[in-house]
């Protein structure tokens, strides 16, 4: 789950990672009250859960009070690639002598959390990772022992020659990974990490990816969600215990587990279809999960045919057809249907869908293959 730079900000002060002054506000006297309380020239920042704020004019510079209203006006309520900005975060401007890169982030190879750092911050990590990988410095660390001092300087020196700044960089590195750690985060990560001519270093900018697996346990995190910067499907399906992840293609996937998900996806683009999502009604559906599963599909307007696949364990092959019978009686679909069936009560649920317009199809591959033809526009 992404979260806004002013609650990432929040998260790792609380940590004790040094930050130059910031506040959240929504409003333009919001923005030129806080323009006056800091002082001036203040940077005002469109806070939306997209990259590219800066390119796209979500981030500017403001001089004065009025000016800072005046630019946040034009900040406010603005289209940003898809997502309309409703808060933006001011800070004062800040002296920049350098600029670093420090982030942790979840090693799923190593199974630990690894530490980068880069003396080349205020820029894409991603791109500095394709152009100057050298640049990239990586630790990782043992999750019973955590970021010992040691390791952190270790670090701080790749960055800085000055012992000063190194050892105030590996402070908060540490405070860092304690906000990481704190956070149940995928990824935390400061860019820029900056010193100023007068020796301070201090954190710009904050991001953190929260584990979504860990919201359950987390009330205090989960209610950090925005559910106005996330796809309104997405929220209709996890309302309703469905994993559901909006994709590009224009064929709907509605399949029991995830992992007979992804292989139904990776078949999909393998007879040269383009999935239009990933959504997994689970392993107990009931036909209430399917009707759910049908209307969030049919909202995207990509989508050219749906395909049904349904390896029946513990789910009823009869629920999921008793599911598409109700769905298909409460509204029109134009759009071809192929299903298959297989496993528990797979005979009653063909005997169901029989008495439908609905495609058959006995195995995946030809399930599949009818999919990606109805979505070309073939029979």
């Amino acid at each position: 789950m992404k979260i806004h730079e002013y609650q990432a900000r929040e998260i790792m002060a609380r940590a004790g990672v040094p930050f130059s002054k910031g506040k959240m506000a929504t409003t333009p006297v919001e923005v030129e009250g806080i323009a006056r309380e800091f002082g001036v020239p203040v940077v005002i920042k469109a806070q939306v859960h997209v990259g590219g704020r800066g390119k796209a004019g979500g981030v500017k510079i403001a001089q004065t009070p009025e000016e800072a209203k005046e630019k946040a006006s034009k900040i406010l309520g603005m289209n940003l690639k898809g997502l309309v900005v409703k808060k933006v975060l001011v800070a004062e401007c800040i002296d920049i002598f350098s600029e670093a890169y420090l982030g942790v982030i979840v090693d799923r190879k190593t199974k630990r959390p690894v530490i980068m750092v880069s003396a080349s911050g205020g820029v894409d990590i991603e791109e500095v990772a394709r152009q100057a990988p050298e640049k990239i410095h990586k630790h990782g660390v043992d999750p019973l022992f955590g970021l010992h001092a040691f390791e952190a300087r270790d670090l701080a020196f790749k960055l800085y020659n000055d012992s000063a700044i190194a050892n105030k960089a590996a402070k908060a590195l540490q405070q860092l990974f304690q906000a990481f750690l704190a956070s149940e985060a995928s990824l935390a990560e400061i860019n820029p990490f900056v010193t100023t001519p007068k020796g301070e270093a201090l954190a710009l900018d904050a991001k953190i990816n929260l584990d979504d697996n860990a919201l359950a346990r987390r009330p205090d995190l989960e209610a950090l969600r925005d559910l106005d910067e996330e796809v309104p499907a997405e929220v209709k399906a996890r309302k309703k215990d469905l994993s559901f992840i909006k994709l590009e293609g224009n064929i709907g996937c509605v399949v029991n587990g995830a992992g007979l998900a992804m292989a139904t996806m990776d078949l999909v683009k393998l007879y040269g279809g383009e999935p239009a999502n990933f959504l997994d009604i689970g392993g107990s559906s009931n036909p209430e999960k399917v009707t759910t599963a049908m209307e969030i599909i049919l909202e995207d307007k990509n989508v050219k045919a749906i395909l049904f696949n349904i390896f029946g364990g513990i789910t009823r092959c009869d629920d999921v057809a008793n599911g598409l019978v109700e769905s298909l009686s409460k509204m029109k679909v134009k759009i071809p249907i192929v299903v298959r069936l297989t496993g528990t009560n797979e005979e009653r649920g063909r005997k169901i869908l029989a008495k439908t317009n609905l495609v058959p199809a006995a195995s995946m591959s030809e399930a599949v293959k009818k999919a990606v033809a109805l979505a070309k526009g073939g029979d």
